[in-house]
């Protein structure tokens, strides 16, 4: 009883003041001074642990909270290893060049922003990451895209709608994984299915959008898909052979196998068929698993398409994840998350309110600190409480961090995504963000499904209401 009476010292004047003044700070070192987001958090952890302990918190309450915090984010970090291992096994293997090639073939420049828009769902979903599908494919399109004339801002449209949705069905997602261990997803299939009752609307909308945007009739200079091609086929072992560990992929999905084995499964067929088919060395295999793939060749624009993965590509990210679960941690055991929740309790009293309240939270706090994993952390470990007394399943809780949480940051200019996005491509964030249809759609159904759908959200569609439960409790 004593522990409750500490945790919940702070007033909710002073819990919303802290929650002000560290988004303050968060956003003006994020966004005016461009800080690296790690920095801002840490420096923001200092001052609210710091100020906990002279609010009267010991130093082991508040080590438990971090302690606490950060476990939700333990197996989606491990999992951010395996995607590094995996990627860079697919690198230099040649399964992920044997991709790009069989989708360049299929490109059909009659339906361009069509075919770009399904490519990148498809690569996206296979390699699991819209940043290595928007920095691979993208480049690639777009350059086609101005040599056929096509409207530069559809073209970015189209590769990062596809590419975000490729990244939201895909198991191999880091975001999507990041979603589900905060949400309490066991099963990161159960989330995949969930977010796909919006996501497959939304991009057969975004689809049909650019079916009849992207219709030409133009019979444009293909030799810059020629000529990729042909770099791709002289430097890998380009086979449907390679296929194969795509293959052990889909069927430990369909199996329902957890993320980490699907991972290993899926790197170590790779890797072995590299060494059967290249003969490299042992040392080489390693370096390149821990450092990425980097290939060497006279091209160097095809050298920095089919370059990266690695364990240490992770590492960055994966320091975010952590110092940001830390803060969440401490704002949990202070009490600050609780007491702001406290006064929304009475109006978020129904699946759909807090299904909307908590994707604002996460739009909100894209817009305030634009960075996306923070936009996933901070609202899950808010609201998950919300839908538990609501009886509601952790895979929508999930769902709402990955669409308003993840895809929401490609929206944002000066978010992560949005400048990564406008960095790669080689336009504006305001040029894309207007075009990037199945972005805007997948929340905003999310929303709509909550409140038409959301007492089939809930366990035996039946919720517990808070005064019940802590009846029963007693």
């Amino acid at each position: 009883m004593a522990d409750m009476k500490k945790e919940s010292r702070l007033t909710f004047w002073e819990s919303l003041i802290i929650m002000l003044v560290m988004f303050g700070l968060l956003g003006t070192m994020m966004i005016k001074y461009k800080m690296t987001p790690q920095i801002p958090i840490l420096l923001t952890f200092t001052l609210l642990l710091f100020y906990g302990k002279s609010r009267g918190f010991s130093w082991n309450e508040l080590q438990q909270g971090i302690i606490d915090g950060v476990k939700p984010g333990i197996v989606p970090m491990i999992i951010f290893v395996m995607i590094g291992v995996l990627v860079s096994s697919w690198l230099m293997s040649g399964v992920i060049p044997t991709i790009m090639v069989y989708g360049l073939e299929l490109l059909n420049v009659r339906f361009f922003l069509f075919t770009v828009f399904v490519s990148c769902c498809l690569v996206g979903v296979i390699v699991g990451s819209s940043f290595t599908t928007i920095s691979t494919l993208g480049i690639v399109f777009m350059g086609i895209g101005q040599v056929m004339d096509i409207n530069t801002a559809l073209t970015a449209g189209s590769i990062v709608s596809g590419s975000l949705f490729g990244n939201n069905i895909s198991p191999l997602s880091g975001t999507t994984n990041l979603s589900t261990g905060i949400a309490g997803v066991d099963n990161v299939f159960d989330h995949i299915k969930t977010i796909s009752h919006t996501a497959l609307p939304s991009a057969a909308i975004a689809a049909i959008i650019f079916l009849v945007a992207g219709h030409t009739g133009a019979d444009p200079d293909m030799s810059l898909v020629q000529h990729i091609i042909n770099s791709l086929q002289s430097n890998f072992f380009v086979s449907a052979w390679m296929l194969i560990p795509i293959a052990i992929l889909i069927l430990c999905a369909a199996l329902q196998v957890p993320a980490i084995p699907t991972l290993l499964a899926g790197s170590i067929t790779a890797i072995v068929m590299h060494i059967f088919i290249d003969h490299p060395k042992f040392s080489e295999i390693s370096n390149q698993i821990m450092q990425g793939y980097t290939l060497h060749s006279s091209d160097k624009k095809i050298n920095a398409i089919v370059s990266g993965g690695g364990v240490s590509s992770m590492l960055d990210s994966i320091s975010l994840i952590l110092v940001a679960l830390t803060l969440g941690g401490v704002l949990l055991k202070l009490g600050v998350v609780d007491n702001l929740i406290g006064k929304l309790q009475q109006q978020v009293n129904t699946p759909g309110k807090v299904i909307l309240t908590s994707i604002l939270s996460a739009i909100g706090v894209n817009f305030l600190v634009g960075e996306q994993y923070i936009s996933i952390i901070l609202p899950g470990t808010t609201f998950r409480k919300n839908f538990e007394e609501q009886n509601i399943k952790g895979q929508y809780l999930s769902r709402v961090l990955a669409t308003g949480g993840a895809d929401i940051n490609a929206l944002v200019p000066w978010g992560v995504s949005g400048i990564f996005i406008s960095g790669v491509l080689g336009v504006s964030p305001l040029v894309f963000i207007p075009f990037a249809f199945y972005v805007w759609l997948n929340p905003l159904l999310t929303v709509i499904f909550g409140f038409i759908f959301g007492k089939n959200y809930q366990k035996d569609n039946q919720a517990i209401p808070s005064e019940k439960l802590a009846k029963n409790l007693d």
